[in-house]
């Protein structure tokens, strides 16, 4: 959820450590050799439900600066959660590098998570107390000529003061041109397209990048109010026509504040040579075999409370969104008849866009390009599991 940033903020640091130092060296060529125990910093972050929703931890390493990538997954590590009284968890792997955790877990119990790579090395978290989060009062939006704003209410206590946010976007995305006809060479004709078959109605789905972080104390009886979740700018592809946000809130104690504050400040600091350097970036996670050994995560535990809304076009309107990869996107008007649907409509570039008619008949099919029918070739057109209609 949050590695991209700490990703960022490594390569970022050695980046500006490179150029200060270039600086130094003046007009004299520069050619410095990066420490690897630098370029390949573990990273780990996570947040683990204990009442069984299940929540994931990720691992990573960072890449020198040179990479394509901003990160190196760690696959095959074993990932445990040890309870005070001996009890332990583990983690399976789903996606490469992502460890899932889904288990009912007392809160009243402190726990250490012990992380042990294929190579033998090994990482433990300092102990971990969980934090019942509170419920999220309410979410909601409102919208201005400018934006449509996501915002939830919530309210803090005596054991929950400082709360970390996450989201989940998803939305229909639709393509310029709709059609049900496909070609089907079996047959050498046009029909309709089944269920399975439908390039007219997709999903776009993106978790959020950002550090959205608030303390409860802050206002009176600790209530926060309308504290502001995302910003969608009117005219933005999101509520083209129905779209959906599931909202994670997250209590954490005052170290994991420290973390991400000190993350969000160096993120949102770039070009400063005096942002924090990875020594000051840790988090809780050591490493057993060797304290020298550069790592740098925060992992929590506690009660995940979410809510999820959704926000339909008619709600916002007027919108004016206008997708300009669809530009120039017309149904052809050249008519394309029986004796020529192979020859156009074989390769799949073309598909049959709009019939035309003699009576009750169908005599032929205006042709249109694939790249403006086919939402599958931007978006998945697979319903999701939560997806709810009006």
């Amino acid at each position: 959820m949050k590695l991209e940033q700490l990703e960022i903020t490594f390569r970022h640091i050695a980046l500006v450590a490179v150029t200060f130092l270039g600086f130094l060296a003046c007009r004299e060529p520069f050619d410095p050799e990066i420490p690897q125990t630098i370029s390949s910093v573990l990273v780990v972050e996570g947040y683990l439900d204990t009442e069984g929703l299940e929540s994931e931890l990720k691992i990573s390493r960072t890449v020198p600066l040179n990479s394509s990538t901003s990160s190196s997954l760690v696959v095959g590590a074993r990932v445990t959660v040890f309870s005070e009284n001996g009890t332990a968890y583990s983690l399976t792997e789903g996606e490469p590098g992502i460890y899932l955790f889904s288990q009912n877990i007392p809160e009243n119990a402190t726990y250490r998570i012990l992380i042990e790579l294929r190579g033998g090395e090994r990482f433990e978290s300092l102990p971990i107390r969980p934090i019942v989060t509170p419920d999220i009062l309410d979410a909601g939006f409102v919208k201005d000529e400018n934006r449509v704003e996501v915002y939830v209410n919530t309210k803090g206590n005596e054991t929950a003061d400082d709360f970390l946010w996450t989201f989940e976007e998803t939305w229909i995305y639709r393509p310029r041109i709709r059609t049900a006809y496909i070609y089907d060479s079996t047959i050498r004709n046009v029909r309709n397209r089944t269920e399975a078959e439908r390039i007219s109605l997709c999903f776009k789905s993106e978790q959020n990048p950002g550090i959205l972080l608030e303390t409860s104390s802050r206002f009176q009886d600790q209530v926060v109010f309308r504290k502001t979740i995302t910003e969608i700018p009117t005219g933005n592809e999101r509520i083209q026509e129905r779209y959906s946000i599931l909202i994670s809130q997250k209590a954490i104690d005052a170290d994991a504040v420290k973390f991400w504050e000190t993350l969000k400040r160096n993120t949102e600091d770039i070009g400063s040579i005096f942002s924090p350097l990875p020594s000051q970036i840790t988090g809780n996670i050591r490493s057993l075999d060797n304290p020298a050994t550069p790592v740098v995560g925060q992992i929590s535990m506690g009660v995940i409370k979410q809510k999820r809304i959704y926000i339909n076009l008619s709600d916002v309107s007027p919108w004016g969104y206008r997708d300009p990869q669809f530009n120039n996107c017309v149904i052809g008007e050249d008519l394309v008849l029986i004796p020529a649907y192979q020859a156009v409509f074989g390769s799949g570039g073309v598909l049959p866009g709009r019939e035309l008619m003699e009576g009750t008949t169908i005599i032929g099919y205006f042709p249109v390009d694939r790249r403006c029918a086919d939402c599958t070739l931007y978006a998945s057109p697979i319903v999701p599991d939560f997806w709810e209609n009006d």
